[in-house]
């Protein structure tokens, strides 16, 4: 992991820690699922623009999007976050809502699934999906949320769906 993105970011290590107990404990075995990106929030518009400037001189921005009323950046850096076995190369940065406070942080993972969302959610009778992202016509979803972080699920990496099918 490179120490630019721990200055920046802080380490996202615990937070993957956190993400992946939590996975563990529900039974979601996600080793065969690549994990997509992970994204970070921000607390005011001012800070949203100053960490898209310094993640964009790390890598590639790859867009930055009018979704949900605010915009939101997505950085493909040089050099991935390392996290035991496994590389994360996207940063996605949402801009805060007007009127919403968001606690400056990671906020949630995405993993990419290659099993229909019913048979994923079949597997796992005792988790309450949130499924509201199945409507969506580009990279529908599902997620798991938690007090101070999500997990989500999709078919396609979020790289893959800005540059082919948005």
């Amino acid at each position: 992991m490179t120490q630019t993105i721990v200055s920046l970011l802080g380490n996202p290590a615990p937070f993957l820690d956190h993400i992946f107990q939590y996975l563990k404990e529900k039974k979601i075995a996600v080793s065969n699922y690549e994990l997509d990106h992970i994204c970070y929030r921000v607390a005011t518009e001012e800070r949203y623009l100053a960490l898209k400037k310094a993640l964009s001189k790390l890598g590639e921005l790859l867009t930055e999007s009018q979704i949900g009323g605010r915009a939101i950046a997505s950085i493909k850096l040089a050099e991935p976050i390392i996290y035991k076995n496994r590389k994360i190369d996207v940063v996605e940065l949402p801009a805060p809502k007007k009127g919403s406070f968001y606690k400056e942080g990671f906020e949630h993972v995405e993993f990419v699934i290659d099993q229909p969302f019913v048979d994923f959610m079949a597997v796992h009778p005792h988790l309450d999906f949130i499924t509201k992202d199945l409507k969506k016509s580009v990279n529908p979803g599902i997620t798991l949320k938690e007090t101070d972080f999500s997990v989500k699920f999709h078919h396609h990496t979020l790289e893959y769906v800005i540059r082919y099918l948005d």
